[in-house]
C-alpha cells in the first residue's frame, strides 16, 4: 500500500478555497514543480514538514530569522506581550522604543513610520516622495521588487528611456506611465534618465542589495551615481532594505556602500518573524506625514504590540560583539563550498554572498543585472532544488531569490549541506 504524503492532501485541500492552494504566489512550487511542503514547526537552522521531514531551512521565512527559528528570547518577548493584549489601536511605548532604536542602528532615519508590510512602507515612502516634491514620475530598476503596489508591478518598455508596462492584470496602464524602468547597475541609463526627466522625476528606489532576482549586488558607482543625479535634480532616493536592511549589516546596505538616502523603506527582521515593516527619513521630509503634513497613510494594526515585542528582541540580539562576523562568514562558507563541490563536478554553477544573505546561479559567472540572471539554466536549478530538497535541505523554490542563513546555522549544519550538494552535483553532471 503506497502511503500518502500528508503535503499532497493538504495542497489538495487547499487549492479548494485558495488561489492556488497559498497566500503567496512562490509557495506553490510553480516555478520548480511538485508539492510544496506544509510547515508545522520550526526550530534554529531546521524546520519540518507535514510529514515530519527535517529541512535544512535556507529562506528564514525570507529573511526574518536571523537569529534562528523559535528564539528563546524572542519567543519570550511574545509570550510576555501577548498576555498583556494582542492589538489597542492605540500608542504604546514600544513603538517609540523601536523608532528610537532604528534611528540609533540607521542614522539616515531621523523619524520613522510603522506599518505592517514591506508593500505598505515602500509605497508609502513613493507617496511621500511624490508628496514632497510635487512630481509624479518614479524611476526603478528591472529585477527589483519592491512590493505589490499597483505603480511597482512594472516590467520594462520596449527601449532604453520607455515607460514600464504592467506586470499584473488588474493594473490600468495609465498607473504605470510615470514608472521609468531602468537595468540594474547602469549608470548610463541612469544618467540619460535625468537628462531627459531630471525635472520630473520625484524620486528613484533601488534595492541596494537586490534579493529578488536571486541575489545581486549594485556596484558602488551605480549608487554612487544616483545619490548625486537625485541630489542635483532635487529627487528623493529610497533604499528599498526591507530584506537586506540589517542582513547584509547592522546599519544596512547603506552603512556599507556608505551612502545617505534620503527615504529607506525596512522590514522582515524588525519583525523577527511578525509583521512589522517600517519607512523614515530625515525629520524634514517626514514632516510631510499626516497628522503634520498632507500626506496620507494609516493602518490599524501598524507597530502592534506583540509583533513589535518580536522586533526589538531581535534587533537587540543582532548587536551581540560578533554576530555580523559570525553569520558573514556562514554565508560566505556555504557560498564556497557550494562553488567547491560544483566544480568537482563539472557543474556550470557559481555562489556569492554578503552579510548572512546568499545567490546560488547555474551560471560561469556571477550576474549582475536581471538579463544576466535570466540567462542562468533554469532547469538545472530546479532538479538541483529538489534533489537537495530530498537529501533534507530546503533552498527557495525559484531561481530567482536570494537565499538566507541564521546564527544558528553552524559549521555542522553548513558542512551537512555541502556534502549533500556534492552528492547531488555528481548527479546533475
Amino acid at each position: 500500500m503506497t502511503n500518502i504524503s500528508k503535503n499532497d492532501t493538504l495542497f489538495a485541500r487547499a487549492q479548494k478555497t485558495t488561489p492556488g492552494g497559498v497566500n503567496s504566489p512562490v509557495r506553490a512550487f510553480r516555478s520548480v514543480g511538485g508539492t510544496p511542503r506544509f510547515i508545522t514547526r520550526a526550530e534554529g537552522p531546521y524546520f519540518w514538514d507535514a510529514d515530519g521531514k527535517r529541512y535544512i531551512d535556507y529562506i528564514g521565512s525570507w529573511g526574518p530569522a536571523i537569529v534562528g527559528h523559535a528564539h528563546p528570547e524572542v519567543v519570550e518577548a511574545v509570550q510576555r506581550a501577548a498576555a498583556r493584549g494582542l492589538s489597542f489601536g492605540a500608542p504604546t511605548e514600544g513603538e517609540i522604543e523601536m523608532a528610537e532604536e532604528i534611528h540609533k542602528l540607521v542614522p539616515s532615519i531621523e523619524q520613522v513610520r510603522l506599518v505592517s508590510s514591506g508593500t505598505e512602507a515602500t509605497m508609502s515612502a513613493l507617496r511621500l516622495a511624490r508628496g514632497a516634491t510635487g512630481r509624479d514620475k518614479i524611476v526603478k530598476f528591472e529585477g527589483c521588487y519592491h512590493g505589490h503596489a499597483d505603480s511597482l508591478l512594472v516590467k520594462a518598455g520596449s527601449g532604453l528611456l520607455t515607460f514600464g508596462n504592467p506586470t499584473s492584470a488588474g493594473v490600468p496602464e495609465d498607473f504605470v506611465k510615470h514608472t521609468l524602468v531602468l537595468d540594474y547597475n547602469s549608470v548610463e541609463q541612469l544618467q540619460d534618465a535625468f537628462d531627459s526627466f531630471g525635472a520630473e522625476i520625484a524620486c528613484v528606489i533601488v534595492e541596494p542589495v537586490a534579493g529578488n532576482m536571486n541575489l545581486i549586488k549594485a556596484t558602488p558607482a551605480f549608487l554612487q551615481a544616483m545619490r548625486a543625479l537625485c541630489s542635483e535634480h532635487g529627487a528623493i532616493l529610497i533604499f528599498d532594505e526591507v530584506m537586506c536592511g540589517f542582513r547584509v549589516a547592522l546599519g544596512g546596505a547603506q552603512a556599507l556602500y556608505n551612502i545617505r538616502p534620503d527615504l529607506t523603506a525596512l522590514g522582515k527582521v524588525i519583525g523577527g518573524g511578525l509583521p512589522v515593516a517600517a519607512f523614515g527619513g530625515s525629520a524634514a521630509l517626514m514632516q510631510h506625514m499626516a497628522p503634520l503634513g498632507a500626506v496620507y497613510q494609516a493602518g490599524t494594526l501598524s507597530g502592534n504590540p506583540v509583533a513589535v515585542a518580536a522586533g526589538m528582541t531581535t534587533l537587540k540580539l543582532i548587536q551581540a560583539p560578533g554576530f555580523y562576523e559570525a553569520l558573514g562568514a556562514t554565508a560566505h562558507k556555504l557560498a564556497r563550498g557550494l562553488t567547491a563541490a560544483a566544480k568537482e563536478a563539472g557543474v556550470t554553477f557559481c555562489a556569492d554572498a554578503i552579510g548572512g544573505m546568499f545567490g546560488i546561479y547555474f551560471s560561469e559567472t556571477v550576474p549582475t543585472s536581471y538579463a544576466e540572471m535570466m540567462a542562468g539554466d533554469r532547469g538545472k536549478f530546479n532538479a538541483f532544488f529538489h534533489a537537495m530538497l530530498d537529501e533534507g535541505v530546503y533552498f527557495a523554490p525559484a531561481a530567482f531569490e536570494a537565499g538566507f542563513v541564521s546564527a544558528q546555522h553552524d559549521d555542522a549544519v553548513i558542512d551537512a549541506t555541502i556534502e549533500a550538494a556534492r552528492r547531488v552535483f555528481a548527479k546533475l553532471a
